[in-house]
């Protein structure tokens, strides 16, 4: 079949993307939009060049050779594109991690953005955790993401810029048959005995992981041991299907099936979140970004400091707490 004689950068960015996540789904997230159509797309561009790209299963999703091939080339298109664009003061898509699909802060943020300056491309990512993401905007692979700056070694913080977006109540992830889940808040203390599992091991979110051993410190309870890498809503369905441990994570956090989500309570612990970007960069879409921040912040109060609220010491520092 002879090679089409043009190619839509659209449809080799839903390549890329699939290739880089190698699962439909999450890659559909990342570029909002239905996973049908990302297959659509996907297909399309498959028929345009004559060739299969991805080998599909019900359990994975693996590059074929010719998608091996394929991803220098398109990876080179959409660069140069951006270049391109970029050059003739058209900005390139802003790409916003917003941790996980699913939750809250960064949704709604990115789409207030969105509202702001509908004529700039905003686009998702889902990198799990800041530690992770923090490499990437250090290498300019990413632009902005949300998570607990405090949390980021030195080294990372001194490259880096972050603006306060919220306090977020934590809760635990409970089996719905559990002792605990017909609380309809759990006290910190009714955790004691338990483990709970907080992403040890994960080296995406260390950053979690350390503010769940500084909240439980002294109260009795066990962070679990290391899992398998999990990543969204599946992964972690997973793992309380095979532990039957409680989970630790935001009010926010999607409920799965035969779970419930409960806050914590007593004291109020709180996930710090800001808005975090490299230093020195430079684009109209980041700007609106940070607006639309501090409008969403304001009109839900998420900057308010509740009575009864913890963080740590070196957070509350960070987030120039004044209690």
């Amino acid at each position: 079949m002879p090679a089409p004689a043009h190619l839509d950068p659209r449809l080799l960015r839903a390549f890329v993307t699939v290739a880089e996540d190698l699962h439909f789904t999450r890659a559909a997230a990342r570029l909002y939009v239905a996973q049908q159509a990302l297959s659509r797309d996907v297909r399309r561009l498959e028929r345009e060049l004559g060739a299969e790209l991805f080998l599909r299963t019900t359990r994975q999703v693996t590059l074929t050779a010719d998608g091996e091939r394929l991803l220098p080339y398109a990876r080179g298109v959409l660069q140069a594109q951006d270049d391109l664009l970029a050059a003739f003061g058209q900005a390139r898509p802003l790409l916003v991690d917003l941790n996980s699909p699913g939750l809250v802060t960064g949704r709604l943020v990115l789409e207030r953005a969105r509202e702001l300056a509908p004529d700039l491309e905003l686009m998702a990512r889902y990198e799990s955790g800041l530690a992770h993401a923090a490499a990437e905007l250090l290498a300019g692979r990413l632009d902005a993401s949300l998570g607990r700056f405090a949390g980021l070694a030195p080294a990372l913080r001194a490259g880096l810029r972050h603006q306060p977006v919220r306090y977020e109540p934590m809760a635990v992830v409970l089996p719905e048959d559990h002792p605990l889940a017909r609380l309809a808040e759990v006290p910190l203390s009714a955790l004691a005995g338990e483990t709970v599992y907080a992403g040890a091991g994960n080296p995406r979110t260390p950053e979690w992981t350390d503010l769940a051993h500084r909240l439980f410190e002294g109260r009795g309870i066990d962070v679990a041991p290391p899992l398998p890498l999990a990543v969204g809503e599946e992964e972690f369905q997973r793992i309380m299907d095979k532990t039957r441990n409680p989970i630790l994570a935001v009010v926010s956090f999607p409920a799965m099936p035969s779970t419930v989500v409960r806050p914590l309570v007593e004291p109020v612990p709180l996930s710090p979140v800001s808005l975090v970007w490299r230093k020195g960069l430079v684009h109209p879409a980041l700007e609106v970004l940070r607006r639309a921040t501090s409008q969403v912040a304001a009109e839900k109060s998420w900057l308010r400091f509740p009575a009864g609220g913890w963080i740590p010491a070196t957070d509350a520092a960070v987030m120039s707490v004044h209690k």
